[in-house]
């Protein structure tokens, strides 16, 4: 007999509504319980608070932070292949004045691939100028990223504190310092969308029942995102799901005593009825090993290529850990001293983070044994409940977990000073985060979630509840822009920088993105297509039209000379000389290719190739998807099962 479809029973429908904790009526008519998702009421002031943030670079402008023109120009770039039928690019032919970069490889895809489609809906919107939609874009993009930072916090919080508390939770954290500050001066866009699947990885290790594609998803999204954040919420992971297991696995060490908190309960970590440490591990593992898979497409070619790029570029003078630690100070250059400026800033924004966090895990662990009591009592039919110390919401959402946040946010206080260099520098791709206080991503998350256990004290009514988490946003928007905005100078606007794109001028190169054969100081701008010249060192014609060069072109010459191409060498191109394999290229400094062509008529093709590395990548990824379609689809049936065999719940005490 065939079972009836149910949209709740389609594993994809299951999936992307599981992420956000996104609900229907229904759901959000039983939203006391930890396990409903975010009421659609609270869906649309997130987005309203989102919206709030976004308001001042809607009527000034965007602001023109210290990113804006590599990732403008990504998008660019990435909008103009998509609309030749290149849906994955992995070149990108502006930057190093034409004569490109493998950005595309090395930086994940999800938030160049989001501006880009971003900008294409926005330049086919009727009596749109294109200018003025490449302006909105980053805007767009930024209310995106807040908004679904928000769901996010709030489908963590919801675990753990009531649905009104969980909504300013996500306020305070789609609108706290750390993230307007990215917003505002740097405009990281990808670490500013990877707030978003930062809560769901905290949520899938610090839920009650762990699975694994809880674990894999957003660990997929962050690694397809922004690679420091993925680095950061990978081993935030590792740590997480270690303090878990050994908590679990903990003996009761300190027997229950009356009017005395019981180890075993802290050892869980405030999570009744954790599952087993064996299934912690076991699950963890998988989730994570199949994270790994389904962003494989990305990450073994990055991995495997990196040979080939000048990476270590990304860790140069003002870059690296060491010059990045709280408070410091690296020189007395103009260049020095703005870089202290801008450590300043962040410094003070920590400063505040683990302040606020400190006080209200403290309060948390303190007022941990009296929940415990209150939650045992609550549960014993021969106690009234009139005679509890307080009244609760029911059923009541899962005890805060204070040893894990309490050990995570020591730790990432200590990895804010100087005393942690040792592990900055001998734990695998730490180096590469640059910044310290980039950690500040997972610190926030934190804070905003003990934050929302201390007013989860306080009975809050839903239009109260709402009209502070709008004055929130209002509040802390208005003050994040007043000290993080960046004036645009006239040649930084994304209208000057689509004029650029448009000039066939090219931008400058990216250094970690510089193919390893080539000299960033001896490339030269304006240089035409490709040239011919008897040497070649020869430097291009002063008087040529710049531009990229050509897939594909004929020449005729009298005599052999050599062909120069305004594009740099890599080990992907292909290039066929009248239909056969080109001669090796001739090194040159600057990294352009150079050939030998004979004298006579030549046909001149070039390809790029699919290395073994991303054809293994993409097997891999598609694995992956069909691994996670059946687990999700196991646990639909599972899901389903066990909600018709489940009886009804026990209906709580009535308090009067």
């Amino acid at each position: 007999m065939t079972e009836p479809s149910s949209p709740s029973r389609n594993p994809l429908r299951l999936a992307s509504r599981s992420l956000f904790g996104l609900s229907s009526r229904s759901e959000a008519e039983g939203s006391a319980s930890p396990r409903s998702g975010t009421p659609w009421p609270h869906c649309l002031l997130i987005a309203l608070a989102a919206l709030i943030a976004v308001l001042p670079l809607i009527h000034h402008g965007p602001s023109c932070g210290h990113d804006i023109d590599f990732h403008l120009l990504s998008w660019m770039e990435a909008a103009n292949q998509f609309t030749h039928g290149n849906l994955h690019p992995h070149w990108a032919y502006t930057p190093a004045f034409n004569a490109g970069e493998p950005r595309f490889i090395f930086y994940p895809p999800i938030s160049w691939t989001l501006g880009a489609l971003l900008g294409l809906i926005l330049t086919h919107i009727p009596h749109l100028s294109e200018a003025t939609a490449w302006t909105a874009t980053p805007i767009l993009f930024t209310w995106i990223a807040l908004t679904l930072s928000g769901l996010a916090m709030h489908r963590l919080a919801r675990s753990f504190v009531t649905p009104n508390a969980a909504l300013l939770a996500a306020t305070l954290y789609l609108a706290n310092p750390y993230m307007l500050f990215t917003a505002y001066e740097r405009t990281a866009y990808a670490e500013l969308l990877a707030a978003a699947f930062i809560p769901l990885l905290l949520h899938a290790i610090l839920r009650k029942h762990i699975s694994i594609p809880a674990i894999a998803i957003p660990l997929a999204l962050l690694w397809l995102t922004n690679a420091p954040a993925a680095v950061m919420a990978t081993y935030t992971l590792a740590l997480l799901a270690t303090v878990r297991i050994l908590q679990t696995a903990s003996p009761r060490i300190l027997h229950k005593t009356p009017g005395a908190p019981s180890f075993a309960f802290f050892a869980k970590g405030g999570i009744p009825n954790s599952q087993p440490a064996l299934t912690v591990a076991l699950k963890t593992f998988l989730g994570t090993t199949l994270g790994f898979a389904l962003a494989a497409f990305y990450i073994l070619p990055a991995a495997t290529e990196r040979r080939y790029v000048q990476i270590a570029m990304a860790t140069i003078s003002g870059m690296r850990i060491d010059q990045n630690f709280l408070f410091a100070h690296t020189g007395t250059t103009p260049d020095a001293l703005l870089h202290d400026q801008v450590l300043h800033t962040a410094s003070t924004i920590a400063v505040l983070l683990l302040i606020t966090t400190a006080i209200s895990v403290t309060i948390a662990a303190l007022t941990h044994h009296r929940t415990r009591v209150i939650l045992s009592q609550a549960k014993n039919p021969r106690i009234s409940p009139l005679h509890l110390p307080l009244r609760l919401s029911w059923p009541l959402p899962l005890p805060l977990p204070v040893p894990s946040l309490t050990i995570l946010t020591a730790l990432i206080a200590f990895a804010l000073t100087p005393l942690s260099l040792p592990l900055w520098n001998h734990l695998p791709q730490l180096t590469f985060l640059q910044f310290p206080w980039r950690l500040l991503a997972i610190l926030a998350p934190i804070a905003a979630l003990a934050v929302a256990a201390l007013l989860n004290r306080i009975r809050l009514k839903p239009i109260p509840t709402a009209a502070a988490a709008i004055l929130i946003a209002a509040a802390m928007s208005h003050a994040a822009y007043k000290a993080f905005h960046q004036p645009c100078d006239p040649e930084d606007t994304p209208a000057a920088r689509l004029t650029l794109f448009h000039s066939n001028l090219g931008a400058d190169p990216t250094d970690e993105y510089t193919p390893t054969i080539a000299d960033n100081d001896a490339l030269t701008p304006n240089n035409p297509p490709y040239w011919l010249s008897p040497t070649p060192e020869a430097p291009a014609p002063p008087t040529a039209n710049p531009g990229p060069a050509p897939t594909h072109l004929t020449l005729t010459t009298p005599h052999a000379e050599d062909l120069l191409l305004n594009l740099r060498d890599y080990p992907a191109w292909r290039i066929t000389l009248n239909q056969a394999p080109a001669p090796p290229h001739i090194p040159r400094p600057d990294g352009l290719i150079a050939i030998p062509i004979p004298a006579g008529s030549s046909t001149v093709d070039i390809r790029t190739t699919q290395p073994p590395d991303q054809t293994t990548g993409d097997v891999i990824t598609l694995i992956a998807l069909a691994c996670l379609t059946l687990t999700l689809r196991k646990q639909t049936r599972l899901l389903a099962l066990q909600s018709e065999l489940t009886p009804k719940a026990r209906k709580p005490p009535h308090q009067s």
